[in-house]
Formats: structure tokens, sequence, C-alpha cells
């Protein structure tokens, strides 16, 4: 008797113990942030315009209050009457509000868009007296949103949006912006590095996640298979994790997201999306080829698609070029990840 009792006991903890691993594999394979890019637009938003979020399966989204300025420009304008409403304050509480009825999470990401230039990345200034005038007025903007994330109960909050020369000519700058933003702000700070130079970033440590918006360019062809694609990962795949590992935090893909057309796969901006031909199949392969490479890994939290518009019935389709999935192949290949991986 005291035998069988044994062999029960040994079989009982071998159950258990592939009932726990199982259970951890499951878990490490779930909770991504499956987020999209939410554009803000002219008019409040309603029910309607969050329902196609969750049924695509996304359980984040990210609501990008703008700002501007110009090229060699000291001054930051935003949440102004000339904007748009939904990139305005009382925008960002219209459609916070309307996501959390959905059940929906939150990333707040402010963007600078440089009038003249259009990327942030390039942006500097001339002399001290500038920077210092462009500091004060940057924090207005990012410690107001930071203030208003807070008081929304936001989840994540992005500080700041690929300004890869003021992270170069102005590294102490964002150490204290970090620290300010800590103190009215609780909940999960990232920031969104360019794809180009995400290892040059000096903070990573005192973020909860390292932010890439991650348009690698993988192959310059008008088309490609999953197989190419994911192959082409591997080496940028190898060094996130690298990365990861080093300042022990998670990968968020704070932006990522093809163009459906010829070349998509590769460097969009130099793409004449006016001349390409539009062609569905290159993002459609291009969004199952990241999805499989990065959702299944433990250092990955997730990402946000670039990009989502509110009208869901009217947005994107057959022969349109730009980078939204909506209504397009694509957009099964969302659904089946982001449902598999919740």
């Amino acid at each position: 008797m005291k035998t069988y009792k044994n062999i029960y006991s040994r079989i009982l903890a071998i159950i258990t113990t592939l009932l726990i691993a199982t259970l951890a594999g499951a878990t490490a394979q779930s909770g991504k942030i499956n987020g999209v890019n939410f554009v803000s637009g002219r008019s409040a938003v309603r029910e309607v315009n969050m329902k196609p979020i969750t049924q695509v399966g996304a359980g984040y989204i990210s609501v990008i209050p703008y700002a501007f300025t110009r090229g060699h420009s000291p001054n930051v304008s935003f949440n102004t009457s000339g904007q748009w409403y939904g990139e305005t304050v009382d925008g960002t509480v219209n459609i916070v509000t309307e996501a959390r009825k959905q059940g929906l999470k939150i990333m707040v990401k402010p963007h600078i868009w440089v009038m003249g230039d259009g990327w942030a990345g390039e942006f500097e200034l001339d002399n001290e007296t500038d920077w210092q005038k462009w500091e004060k007025s940057f924090d207005r903007y990012i410690l107001t949103y930071a203030k208003l994330a807070d008081s929304l109960n936001v989840e994540i909050f992005c500080m700041a949006t690929e300004f890869r020369m003021v992270g170069r000519k102005r590294p102490d700058y964002w150490q204290r912006l970090i620290t300010k933003i800590r103190a009215v702000y609780d909940g999960k700070l990232t920031y969104a590095a360019n794809w180009d130079n995400y290892d040059q970033v000096t903070f990573w440590d005192q973020l909860d996640y390292i932010g890439v918006d991650a348009y690698f360019p993988l192959v310059h062809d008008k088309k490609a298979s999953i197989d190419t694609l994911r192959e082409r990962w591997q080496s940028t795949k190898a060094d996130l994790h690298k990365l990861s590992a080093k300042h022990k935090k998670p990968i968020l893909f704070t932006e990522f997201g093809y163009q459906s057309i010829d070349y998509g796969a590769g460097r969009h901006w130099e793409i004449n999306q006016y001349s390409a031909a539009y062609n569905g199949e290159i993002q459609q392969n291009a969004y199952q080829a990241v999805f499989e490479e990065f959702w299944p890994e433990k250092w990955f939290a997730g990402g946000f698609l670039w990009k989502w518009f509110p009208n869901h019935g009217r947005a994107g389709g057959e022969g349109n070029k730009r980078f939204t999935p909506q209504n397009k192949p694509a957009q099964q290949v969302v659904k089946q990840f982001y449902q598999k991986h919740k």
C-alpha cells in the first residue's frame, strides 16, 4: 500500500510540474500589448469608432496629441484652436473616454510636427539660448499631457518621439525631463526611438519599456515571401534581444507597420507612393513575419501598428496605398495574431 502511495505521489508531482510548465509557457506567450496608433481626427469620436479596434483583437490604443514647431525655432505650439479636435487636450480626453468604454487600455504618445520638415529626427537649434527656450516650451507640452495621462489613469506614457538629434545634442535634458514626468505621472514610461538610433539612447535604464519605432528596412524588392522577411529580421532581432537583456527592460514597438505598395517592406521614406503600385500582399506578408518573429518572445512586450483611422468603414481598402491595414488582407493577419496573444 505504501508503495502505491509513493507511486501515486510521484505521478501527481509530475503532472503538477507539467501543468505549471504549460501554464507558464502559455503566460509567456500571452498578455502582449496589442495596439493601434489611433488617428486623432477633426471631430469627436463615439462608440462606433472604437468597436472595430476591439473586433480586430487589439487591447490598446495609442492616442497622439500633436504639437507643432518650425525648423530652428524654439517655440512649441500645442492645444490650439487651429488644430484638429482630436489633437487637443479635450480631444484626448474624448478619445480616452470612448476607448475605456470598450475596455481598451491607453498609451498617450505626444508627437512634434516640424513645420517645413515634418520629421522631428533632424530638429536642432543654433545656440544655447534657443535650446533652453525650446526645453522650457517642450516641458510645458509634455508635462501637460503627462498630468492629463495620470488623471485619466493611462497605462503608458511615451515622453517623446524620434528626436534623434536632440538626443545627441542634449542628453542631460532627457534625464531632467524623466524626473519631472515621474513626479506627476505614476504609470509606465517609454520613449519612441527611431529604428536607426535606438541603440544610442542613453536613458533606457530610467524607463519601463525600450520603445522603438520599428520601420527597419527588410528587403528592397517589390515582393517578398514570409520566409524571406523572417530571415531578414534575424540580425535586428538578435540586437534588440541583447539590448533588452542589457537593460533588463522589455522591447515595445511604439510604432510598426508597412505601406501596401511595391517595395513596402523596404525604405518606405524613399518610395514615391503616388507612382508605386498597390501591393496588399507584401503588407500582409510583412505583418505575418513580424508577428511570427516577435510576438512569441518573452522579452518582447508587444506593439502599436501604424495606423488606425476612426471611420473604419471608409478606411483603407483595396487600392489604398497607405500604412493602415484596415479593410485589406493584412487586417486578417492582425486579427489572427492579436486574438492569439491577448
